[in-house]
């Protein structure tokens, strides 16, 4: 039965067919009620929100600077799955998305990343600097120079990875063909020979 306006019969004898049950027909003086049937709702169930831009960026922020475990924690304080902060971390909205990282997501964890290797630096920089010939002649230094290597590792583990190949790396095997040139007869020295 076609979707549109229909008359009563059409209507009763169409009801009667899906239902299997045998109605009376109606006079013309009683009208046919309808029953509007809501169907069950499409995408996000009730209550299942859309975690927030802002909330996906403080999430990935705690994973860079704190580590996985604070941001599982303060993940799980929302209801957001450890799948989501992966995709988080990386940048990206969703684990659907995860190649595909969002712009704005990726810039901000790029800016907490660059925020914190700058301070690290400072830091490093000021215990450098504190080492003096003085201090190293009369104090021992273990401890500003222990400040000064967990800076750096510090910094090594905030700075992006460089997808330049790593020149003490074992190479490929490499193969040289040589490929010898033709000379002709007369490129030869010629030796005469008397019998």
């Amino acid at each position: 039965m076609p979707i549109g306006l229909v008359a009563d019969n059409d209507f009763e004898k169409e009801l009667e067919r899906c239902s299997g049950k045998r109605k009376s027909v109606q006079k013309e003086s009683h009208p046919v009620e309808a029953e509007i049937v809501t169907t069950e709702r499409v995408g996000r169930s009730v209550g299942d929100n859309n975690v927030p831009e802002s909330l996906r960026k403080l999430i990935g922020e705690e994973a860079l600077l704190n580590g996985r475990d604070a941001a599982l924690q303060l993940a799980a304080d929302f209801g957001i799955s450890s799948s989501s902060v992966s995709a988080y971390t990386k940048g990206a909205t969703s684990t659907a998305s995860y190649n595909s990282p969002s712009k704005s997501l990726i810039s901000h964890i790029n800016k907490s990343r660059e925020r914190a290797v700058k301070r690290a630096s400072k830091t490093l920089n000021a215990a450098l600097g504190a080492i003096t010939q003085e201090k190293l002649d009369y104090t021992d230094a273990d401890k500003l120079s222990g400040i000064a290597k967990d800076m750096s590792v510090i910094i090594n583990n905030l700075e992006p990875k460089d997808d330049s190949p790593d020149p003490s790396a074992p190479k490929a095997p490499q193969f040289v063909i040589f490929a010898p040139q033709f000379r002709t007869e007369n490129s030869f020295e010629s030796i005469t020979v008397n019998e």
